[in-house]
């Protein structure tokens, strides 16, 4: 009965997503591939886009909302001349107007204004809701609504390659907070230059801590699946898939962490606040940190939540994992 649920695998997957898939495909094909019972993403990627999409899986969705919160890198190459209804290469050619004057010098005085913190308009094609119905339902009806201009912050853009022309070309890479459009950077681009402009290509090259070099594909996990169940057996390819997996405290890796001794570990799962002798040098009140099980001889250092400094120096339960291990005695 519990193989019909999935295994109670707890970790994350950094994939590598491709082109023309959704989020939500990718995830679900991760989910089969490992046949884990609890799988979520942190963040959509468009189907045109490729790049970093981590994958929470198990225990460690608990914490998915600190990837959500992270800044976000990007690859994207922005053509000019050209707008779309979508704002990017999937949607439909709604103008098009000469870029063949438009210099290099042009685009990165258009850039300047799009630095640091900017309100930005999110795109008609994007899963934000109004009255609870996507906008992007509405924009496939025809229908445009005013959205309200949100707040984000451009870290940096940085022009990697101009090609000129009647649909000229712009290569940048952009560092940005959560919640930023690169599509709609894209349109206050073209609309300063005053030819419109889509995004061509998409790449996330960065998600919080990590990046697209210790990302894997689905393809690359299909054959390794495949060559080990073959070769080892069902359980060696199960094995061998979970050893891409980080641990489950990934997403709240910049976080102070705190070791517990195990009788105050022991405690601290059933949700009461521990004393630590030193725990205004690890970190001060009120923050929050990752609370680990100390290694013992007879078992290795274990995640149990995260926890939060209380005014008199105890560790207080915030959000704690499942003990796989007692479940499973």
């Amino acid at each position: 009965m519990a193989r019909k649920k999935g295994r109670p695998v707890d970790g994350v997957l950094l994939l590598n997503k491709p082109a023309g898939m959704t989020s939500n495909h990718a995830l679900q094909r991760a989910k089969r591939l490992f046949f884990v019972e609890k799988a979520g993403h942190t963040g959509a990627l468009d189907p045109l886009a490729t790049g970093v999409l981590p994958l929470c899986f198990g225990e460690a969705t608990k914490f998915s909302q600190f990837l959500l919160d992270a800044d976000k890198g990007y690859r994207t190459c922005i053509q000019l001349g050209v707008a779309t209804d979508t704002c990017d290469a999937d949607g439909e050619v709604i103008a098009r107007v000469s870029a063949a004057a438009v210099t290099r010098a042009q685009v990165e005085a258009a850039l300047k204004p799009l630095l640091g913190d900017i309100l930005q308009v999110p795109p008609m094609y994007s899963a934000l809701k109004l009255n609870g119905q996507p906008l992007y339902k509405m924009a496939r009806q025809g229908v445009e609504v005013e959205r309200e201009p949100r707040p984000v912050t451009i870290y940096k853009i940085d022009i990697l390659a101009f090609r000129p022309g009647e649909q000229a070309e712009v290569e940048l890479d952009i560092l940005c907070s959560k919640g930023t459009y690169i599509r709609s950077i894209a349109v206050d681009l073209g609309n300063a230059l005053g030819c419109g402009a889509h995004v061509k290509t998409l790449h996330r090259s960065l998600a919080g801590l990590f990046g697209e070099d210790q990302c894997i594909s689905l393809d690359e996990l299909q054959v390794a699946f495949e060559q080990t169940q073959a070769e080892r057996g069902e359980e060696a390819a199960y094995t061998a898939l979970d050893s891409h997996l980080l641990g489950a405290d990934a997403p709240v890796a910049t976080l102070p962490m705190v070791e517990l001794a195990a009788n105050s570990a022991y405690y601290f799962r059933l949700g009461n606040p521990v004393m630590h002798p030193q725990i205004y040098r690890i970190a001060p009140q009120a923050a929050i940190v990752r609370v680990f099980c100390a290694e013992t001889d007879q078992s290795p250092r274990a995640f149990l939540g995260l926890g939060e400094i209380t005014d008199d120096g105890r560790v207080a339960p915030k959000r704690i994992i499942a003990n796989r291990s007692a479940n499973e005695a």
